[in-house]
């Protein structure tokens, strides 16, 4: 499973890196260290954290989201797979986006829950990057 450190975490809930730090420092953001002693974030916890921090609407800073070129990066939240299609969800700071693929490129591009990924936006269709 991927892990994210604190800075890479604030980057994709659209916070500064204190705020990520905060809201580990009080138990918000599940942490563990690594070798070097750095904290990181689960792929997965950080993914539920986002869908959370996304649905109260709270933001403890007055971060402008933009969409350069509309790509959004943020993180694979949920994946649902049939026997053709997929259903790809990504939290992109505030934003929620959903994308209809086949699970064959889901599959290439090794996708899974806590991944870093960017949707991008062009017409009425959503694309997803691995990053």
């Amino acid at each position: 499973m991927q892990s994210y450190t604190i800075g890479q975490a604030a980057r994709l809930l659209g916070v500064s890196p204190d705020t990520a730090r905060r809201w580990a420092d009080a138990g918000r953001i599940t942490t563990h260290r690594d070798e070097a002693g750095r904290r990181l974030v689960d792929g997965r916890d950080l993914a539920a954290f986002s869908v959370e921090l996304a649905r109260s609407g709270t933001v403890e800073e007055d971060t402008p989201y933009t969409s350069a070129r509309n790509a959004f990066p943020g993180i694979v939240t949920a994946i649902k797979l049939g026997d053709v299609a997929a259903q790809v969800e990504i939290q992109a700071g505030p934003h929620r986006l959903v994308s209809l693929l086949t699970r064959e490129a889901v599959e290439e591009l090794g996708l899974e829950v806590g991944m870093e990924a960017t949707a991008r936006v062009k017409s009425t269709n959503v694309h997803i990057d691995r990053t």
